[in-house]
């Protein structure tokens, strides 16, 4: 089945590594894709240590895409859709697979809506999505649909993100 978490809340990537978690402590194979995340953030320095997952490697640091030129913006469309072939390779060995931010790499123009849609349709395995305002067509795909909303956030008073819990 296919699990969406979406909107504009705190919280959908830790309730994706929760679930990865939950499944790699029951034994399960899980393998993890990060779109649009650099490699230092603490989700992944945790989950390397878990035995069953896999995390997909990504670059050590990634600019924010209003932060790209042109060129860097083709490098990066180019880079995830290889990410984003290399998880499909992946999943017939896992149980879950994760495409964390999946849907900012579509609505950015970093990763096309058609490629994830082609991959999707070629599982046999649970499915994470992750990412503000999904597609139609991925909302349309999900089994489990939760909306992350956000009623108060630091970041509204200038506060930046903090180690340890939005990073």
């Amino acid at each position: 089945m296919v699990h969406l978490y979406c909107g504009e809340g705190k919280g959908k990537t830790t309730a994706a590594m929760g679930l990865a978690l939950r499944m790699a402590g029951r034994g399960r194979a899980v393998v993890i894709a990060q779109f649009l995340k650099g490699a230092d953030s603490g989700e992944r320095l945790a989950l390397a240590q878990v035995p069953g997952v896999r995390l997909l490697e990504v670059p050590e640091r990634v600019k924010f895409s209003f932060q790209l030129t042109p060129a860097e913006r083709e490098a990066e469309r180019t880079r995830n859709t290889r990410l984003l072939a290399l998880a499909r390779k992946a999943a017939p060995s896992c149980d879950l697979l994760v495409l964390d931010e999946v849907c900012a790499a579509v609505n950015t123009g970093l990763l096309p809506l058609e490629d994830v849609l082609d991959c999707l349709d070629s599982l046999s395995c649970e499915v994470v999505l992750t990412g503000r305002d999904p597609a139609p067509e991925l909302r349309d795909r999900a089994d489990y649909l939760t909306e992350m909303r956000k009623v108060r956030h630091p970041f509204d008073r200038g506060v930046c993100a903090r180690t340890g819990i939005e990073r």
